[in-house]
């Protein structure tokens, strides 16, 4: 009886277990394809990178000879030095970081609340100021220029840090809010109603109960505003003239390493440039990878 009755048993999970080798494989050829285009997008992503890297250590010859994807003969940072003293990457990176970092304050500061606000609350206005917000996604940076040139120059702000933070600024909320806004409508309103009803005012609330919530958006936005301004070059060309050169940025001070080079270019020394540039945005998106993804993620989940 007990043979009988394993047998049966056998025989009862046989077509389930034929069911599930009959069924497709998740990887099929559109999953082949996928994975050949991610590794071909990620060669074209990291190999520029990748030969600016090896490029600071060679030299002009190396680089502009037969063989310019080719090892360098020897490692050496000299260009490193040269960039960093002579072009003086090393201030305009100080002053970069400067710039980017108060800016990016007050971007995440007015733009959260702003965002908390239309997202939160209903008042006569509210779609206005919201599309108001959008609509500065839409503006091309270039096409403000003159204009802007003339407003920050009025102000008496041209060819000081305080100009360009104050336009950074207004060039970040635009996607600041628009992202934030669709951020915080995602979260939980029983936790701030339940705070509200404790007696806590609107500011306490916002700061000690939705912006933890929302610190995954948070630190998505602000790696994207980082970023952002970090490689800006048109509004620091405009802002900051020729006569200011111990207040330029980084892409700036990079810029000028090949204009001034003329027939004697320094290679290497503008590929060593370029590295000091990218190495500290790589080291903050591989930081903040997992906030990044989960930030980004969090309102489709949602």
């Amino acid at each position: 009886m007990m043979a009988t009755h394993t047998d049966t048993v056998r025989v009862a999970k046989a077509p389930a277990a034929s069911t599930r080798r009959r069924q497709p494989s998740p990887t099929g050829v559109f999953g082949a394809l996928s994975h050949v285009a991610l590794i071909v997008w990620t060669i074209l992503v990291v190999g520029p990178i990748l030969w600016t890297f090896l490029a600071s250590f060679k030299t002009n010859p190396e680089i502009v000879g037969d063989a310019p994807l080719a090892l360098p003969d020897s490692f050496s940072w000299a260009s490193w030095g040269r960039a960093w003293e002579k072009a003086h990457i090393g201030r305009y990176m100080l002053n970069t970081i400067f710039v980017v970092g108060v800016s990016t304050l007050f971007t995440m500061l007015f733009g959260s609340m702003a965002a908390y606000v239309l997202a939160r609350y209903r008042f006569f206005g509210n779609r206005a100021i919201y599309y108001l917000f959008v609509s500065g996604l839409s503006f091309p940076v270039f096409l403000a220029l003159v204009p802007l040139f003339f407003v920050v120059r009025n102000l008496g702000l041209i060819d000081t840090h305080a100009g360009v933070i104050l336009v950074y600024i207004a060039y970040s909320l635009p996607f600041t809010v628009f992202f934030l806004t669709a951020f915080f409508k995602t979260l939980p309103t029983s936790v701030a109603e339940a705070a509200m009803m404790d007696g806590a005012s609107h500011t306490r609330t916002f700061f000690q109960i939705m912006v933890p919530m929302a610190k995954p958006g948070l630190i998505s936005i602000t790696i994207f505003n980082i970023l952002g301004q970090w490689n800006q070059y048109l509004l620091p060309i405009v802002l900051l003239s020729g006569g200011v050169e111990d207040k330029w940025l980084i892409t700036q001070g990079i810029a000028n390493i090949n204009t001034t080079a003329g027939y004697e270019a320094d290679w290497p020394g503008l590929f060593a440039a370029l590295s000091m540039a990218i190495i500290p945005m790589l080291i903050v998106y591989i930081v903040f990878q997992r906030q990044i993804q989960s930030g980004l993620t969090a309102g489709a989940v949602k």
